[in-house]
């Protein structure tokens, strides 16, 4: 393997945090589901995590490339569900006991994907704690039909996009000072 081969997880986790920090102002309801978020959500949040995800491959990383790609593929599909019916690809929006599915089995991929963080640093495990509560809590509102639920989820959602992001930041700083500057646990 190539040891000058950069570091992906930073644009990985950006492309995540970023993406999930905005989706989530709307779930927080500070602002509408508009082509900005859904924009990102199919390029930064999804392309970028796929190059992330391949890049990961290249350096042998299992886990970066499973949970990159991965993600990367959730983001383009949720893009996909929201606008084709729109735009006359599929005849109807799915129904909220689907999308409720489509949130369960994704928090409980983020779930197997959180206990593989447990000898991580604790900034990483704290990523996919709060993604997996994300997916939970997103999920049960969908479920429920309870407004209240996708506006806690939200603010969750802020939290948990902006430690990825706090994530991918620490790992540009402290490489390119060569030693730890911000803490990552």
């Amino acid at each position: 393997m190539d040891s000058r081969l950069a570091n992906p997880a930073p644009l990985g986790l950006m492309g995540f945090g970023m993406t999930t920090v905005l989706l989530n102002f709307h779930n927080a309801g500070f602002s509408p589901l508009d082509s900005m978020i859904l924009a990102m959500g199919m390029f930064y949040g999804g392309l970028a995590q796929i190059i992330a995800g391949i890049m990961e491959f290249k350096k042998g990383n299992t886990f970066g490339l499973t949970a990159f790609c991965s993600y990367g593929l959730f983001w383009m599909s949720l893009v996909v569900l929201l606008i084709a019916p729109k735009v006359g690809i599929w005849s109807s929006a799915p129904t909220d006991g689907a999308m409720a599915a489509y949130l369960f089995v994704w928090g409980l991929f983020t779930f197997g994907m959180f206990i593989a963080t447990k000898k991580g640093p604790f900034a990483l495990r704290f990523v996919f704690g709060t993604l997996f509560i994300l997916f939970w809590l997103l999920a049960a509102g969908d479920a429920t039909g309870a407004a209240w639920l996708k506006k806690v989820a939200g603010w969750e959602g802020i939290i948990c996009g902006s430690s990825a992001i706090y994530l991918a930041m620490a790992q540009i700083i402290n490489e390119h000072y060569g030693k730890v500057v911000v803490p990552i646990g």
